[in-house]
């Protein structure tokens, strides 16, 4: 099967996309979780899916087995993701024409973050140092591919600016990248000043907006920390209050990304991209994905 770019889809879309990001499971008990939760939202017929890299590179073939899986689910297009952890040129290479010749057309290219106990990324030997080199390759080797890169609304960590972090994000798509898919965020206002910020720099590319529904203060916390996300206090509280009864707090996590949705989609976005960590919530399919009207 030869499956659809999503720039064509962006292209043809008349109304907002809908996708997820899903994970590579480490064991038995959590493939049987990703079956059962992309079963789930199977009903909802978000416009794609993604699948992350496995940590380090190490574990690559698990996203392909996570791919497989999708598929045979009946979700289409999937997108897995690749990075330039672990992988020298010619790795790259091989991966890109495998994923190609299995009727991939799309490819989520991202730099990744330093292996674990590096305090700063390193490439492999001969390997490549940023996404925008990965974007390049994967485009040389094959230019059907259409390829997505990350977009920073509240910067990213490593830049030295906003304004350096919007010119390093433009690198990436002169590069031959399609569209951008944003960082999680949860003021939309950091949403719209990112991408206003780009269109003056002369961004035209789609940028779908990335959003991951809290479902605990302990979660929240600790992504934010490694992402540097802002967590806005009236969220941070809610989830406080509501820390011992795990079914309220969730409610709390989906009004909210519920409620950014509905200001995101009145506002023409693009696209909303659920990062939900591999598990469906109870009300997530009704609360958040009623706001699209598919078919």
């Amino acid at each position: 099967m030869i499956e659809k770019t999503i720039s064509s889809i962006l292209q043809s879309a008349r109304k907002p996309l809908l996708s997820y990001e899903f994970f590579p499971p480490k064991d038995e008990t959590g493939w049987l979780r990703l079956k059962n939760t992309a079963g789930s939202l199977r009903k909802t017929e978000p416009d794609f899916v993604t699948v992350t890299y496995g940590a380090g590179g190490s574990q690559a073939h698990r996203t392909m087995d996570a791919c497989e899986m999708l598929r045979d689910m009946g979700y289409s297009p999937v997108m897995p993701h690749l990075t330039c952890v672990g992988s020298s040129r010619s790795k790259i290479d091989d991966v890109a024409d495998d994923l190609f010749e299995a009727g991939y057309r799309n490819i989520m290219t991202l730099r990744g973050d330093p292996p674990k106990g590096q305090a700063t990324f390193k490439p492999a030997i001969d390997g490549l140092m940023y996404a925008g080199d990965l974007v390049k390759q994967i485009k040389a080797r094959n230019a059907e591919f259409c390829c997505g890169v990350a977009g920073y609304p509240e910067t990213h960590p490593e830049a030295e600016s906003p304004t350096a972090d919007v010119a390093h994000l433009k690198q990436k798509l002169n590069a031959g990248a399609s569209f951008v898919t944003t960082q999680l965020f949860f003021e939309n206002h950091s949403y719209f000043d990112f991408v206003s910020r780009c269109r003056s720099e002369g961004i035209d590319q789609p940028i779908l907006a990335g959003l991951l529904p809290p479902v605990s203060i302990a979660q929240i916390r600790r992504i934010t920390n490694l992402c540097g996300a802002g967590l806005p206090e009236s969220l941070e509280s809610q989830l406080i209050e509501t820390k011992d009864d795990p079914v309220a707090s969730a409610e709390v996590g989906i009004q909210w990304t519920a409620n950014q949705i509905e200001e995101l989609v009145a506002h023409d976005v693009p696209g909303i991209h659920l990062y939900i960590l591999n598990r469906e919530q109870p009300g997530l399919s009704e609360s958040i994905t009623g706001q699209f009207q598919r078919g």
